[in-house]
């Protein structure tokens, strides 16, 4: 039977205040828009070049995010500096993070468009990580999901389908690497008993998509944004069939259908169809909190730490005002879904959970990448 499908609205309600509530609203009003504007009048990047690091090759999840988001810096910084987006792919996104770690300048002018395989590779004290997010400070983090279509070749239509003929099918799958974003594909399709070979190598998500389209492998993953972009294309001309979403957490933690893909069951509901009862299985456990650490806030925007204080909140101003603006809004929902931007305290709040998992769940995938994949940490 498939879990019930509730998604929490927040309904925002405006009461009625007395003047002086209203007045002094005003007043703190006032004050932070001055505060703001100070920051901006007192930093500018006219005339200067912003360089964004994206550790992944292009036509990926994260740079089309990166690339999405590149004109609106340019727009909403102080000055309206020219952004550029600089690609260095490998070792499952620590090439570039390295790189950033060891040459990004202090001054506003790199940026490092982080995603959930690097953040699995610190967490997981993968041997190639060379960096370390203490050292980095958020401007913008982007909550994502993720869906995973295989090819229309093998005659499934659905997830029902996928479930009830798992004895049957055999499936290859090209990945960057275990300890990467691919954790959470290849972790859910073990859990439920899929036979998958995975092939590593691969130097992003837009790398394994291609190897799909090209027929060398015949199950693939996408986040959301490029799942839109790249794979529903696909999709419409019959050469994919969709079978699940990763799904998103509501308030109260629960797993819920993604609202970008109504239509498709989250993990959780795919799950309960091929093994029963979730809340007794630990994998699924470990799963959910992974799925957590690298989708909540899945895509981050850094700046080096030891950048001046005054730089970074201009950064932090400028972002917090581009996401109120209904025309970012707009094109936002279409190109990387319906997902609220995160920015500010909120943002923090959500960098600080990706980075804090808990022991039980790294020490039991430790174990299983150990077994599955010979992957030692």
């Amino acid at each position: 039977m498939l879990l019930s499908n509730h998604f929490n609205k927040n309904v925002f309600r405006v009461s009625s205040q007395i003047v002086s509530t209203v007045f002094m609203t005003f007043c703190l009003t006032s004050a932070g828009n001055a505060q703001a504007s100070s920051h901006e009048q007192s930093v500018s990047f006219e005339d200067e070049r912003i360089e964004v690091t994206v550790p992944y090759k292009e036509g990926g999840g994260t740079d089309t995010w990166a690339r999405f988001f590149g004109p609106y810096f340019s727009q909403s910084l102080p000055g309206n500096p020219v952004v550029v987006i600089r690609n260095i792919p490998g070792g499952g996104s620590t090439k570039g993070a390295n790189q950033f770690a060891r040459r990004a300048s202090d001054n506003g002018l790199d940026v490092l468009a982080s995603s959930a395989s690097t953040h699995y590779t610190y967490l997981l004290n993968d041997r190639r990580v060379r960096y370390d997010y203490n050292d980095w400070t958020p401007v913008l983090a982007t909550p994502t999901g993720g869906v995973v279509y295989i090819s229309a070749d093998e005659g499934i239509k659905n997830a029902e389908q996928f479930v009830n003929n798992l004895d049957k099918l055999q499936f290859k799958y090209a990945s960057q690497g275990a300890t990467t974003i691919d954790l959470v594909p290849l972790l859910a399709l073990d859990l439920i008993g899929a036979d998958v070979q995975a092939v590593f190598g691969m130097k992003g998500r837009g790398a394994g998509r291609l190897a799909f389209e090209r027929g060398e492998v015949n199950i693939d993953s996408q986040t959301s944004s490029a799942y839109l972009k790249k794979v529903v294309p696909l999709v419409k001309e019959g050469k994919a069939i969709p079978l699940f979403s990763f799904g998103v957490v509501d308030d109260q933690g629960h797993l819920q259908r993604d609202p970008n893909f109504p239509d498709l069951p989250h993990f959780g509901e795919v799950y309960q169809l091929a093994k029963g009862d979730i809340d007794s299985s630990q994998g699924f456990k470990v799963w959910r909190s992974f799925f957590i650490a690298g989708f909540v806030a899945q895509k981050v925007f850094f700046l080096p730490k030891s950048t001046p204080q005054d730089v970074q909140d201009a950064w932090r101003d400028a972002m917090i005002k581009l996401v109120a603006e209904p025309d970012f809004q707009k094109r936002a929902k279409e190109i990387l879904g319906n997902y609220q931007q995160l920015t500010g305290t909120e943002m923090d709040q959500a960098v600080n959970a990706i980075l804090s998992l808990d022991e039980n769940s790294k020490k039991w995938v430790a174990k299983w990448l150990k077994e599955k994949y010979n992957t030692r940490l």
